[in-house]
């Protein structure tokens, strides 16, 4: 039996099985880390895993989409580092954050639209020509620029420095940026015959065809989506490190990927939910907040931890997909 064939036996209270675990996860390291870390306790914690990884969820909830078809993008990092080299090149020439903004979203756009139409017309891996896109927004990053450009226009540092205040507690502007985007993108998802057409298609792709569903449009709509949502990521990066860089994101897509599927998205598609991914960053952003506490360990701790928890989760599915048989 298939993969696809088993995922059609799989029941709705199994499917929620690897999202439980990631939720069950994040609760279990938080109560660790108040119990091992003085401080650990204060909300402002909680919030700040939000604040330093808003644009890696905005990230992460495109790949989602492109996760759930089956589908795979390597370019996410490539092009959030040629958004903010974009936005920064055109700030310093004066250009007004009214044009530089939909600019650079429609460059996200556009390239995400021209690999899903690469995939489809003519029957590319997704590995392959997402990867080509990421060689080739992360070249046109040093095509701009070789250095590091700064951003001191006044609406951007208006939002890297701005925060909104309640109760004592302070969150970023791009946090309520990506909290809108989640909110967006759930609700396509469960709502929409948009997102009853992605679960779909990675559900099984020749059912999908056979029941007249837009396959093609649907594979390219969700790299174009994946690709706006790569963009707005950027955006909120320049948000967040005030500046243009070919170097930032390195390694970002990796991260989006892992935080979907520690989020519960099954690698193969048809199976995964928006909540999970936002667990997902959570878990990630968690990781990182407990080794800044610990203070005597290197950030490539993150790295190893995130690397068994993938293994741990890919796991997981296994073991529901093998139980539905």
């Amino acid at each position: 039996m298939t993969t696809l064939e088993i995922r059609r036996f799989v029941t709705p209270r199994q499917r929620h099985i690897p999202v439980l675990a990631t939720l069950a996860l994040l609760v279990g390291m938080y109560g660790a880390g108040i119990v091992a870390y003085d401080g650990f306790d204060d909300t402002q914690v909680v919030l700040n895993v939000f604040i330093d990884n808003a644009f890696l969820l905005v990230v992460a909830i495109g790949m989602t989409f492109v996760i759930l078809t089956g589908g795979i993008d390597l370019s996410v990092g490539a092009v959030v580092a040629l958004t903010t080299m974009i936005a920064a090149s055109l700030l310093e020439k004066g250009w007004s954050p009214g044009i530089v903004l939909p600019l650079v979203l429609a460059v996200g756009a556009i390239i995400g639209l021209a690999m899903g139409a690469v995939i489809h017309f003519f029957d590319i891996q997704p590995f392959i020509a997402t990867l080509a896109g990421m060689f080739l927004a992360r070249g046109l990053c040093y095509v701009i620029s070789t250095d590091s450009i700064p951003i001191t226009e006044t609406f951007w540092t208006h939002m890297a420095q701005d925060k909104l205040r309640f109760g004592g507690f302070h969150i970023s502007y791009s946090v309520v940026i990506a909290l809108v985007v989640v909110l967006a993108a759930a609700y396509v998802l469960a709502y929409t015959r948009f997102g009853r057409n992605v679960y779909a298609l990675g559900g099984n792709q020749q059912s999908a065809l056979l029941m007249g569903l837009p396959v093609g449009r649907t594979r390219i709509a969700v790299y174009t989506l994946s690709g706006l949502c790569s963009a707005l990521g950027g955006v909120l990066l320049s948000f967040y490190m005030s500046s243009g860089y070919g170097l930032h994101a390195l390694g970002m897509e990796l991260d989006a990927i892992a935080a979907v599927v520690i989020g519960g998205t099954v690698l193969t598609g048809g199976s995964g939910f928006l909540f999970g991914t936002v667990l997902g960053v959570g878990v990630l952003g968690l990781i990182q907040t407990i080794i800044t506490f610990q203070g005597n360990l290197s950030s490539w701790w993150t790295k190893i931890v995130i690397g068994a928890l993938l293994f741990v989760f890919i796991v997981l599915q296994r073991a529901v997909a093998r139980r539905s048989r």
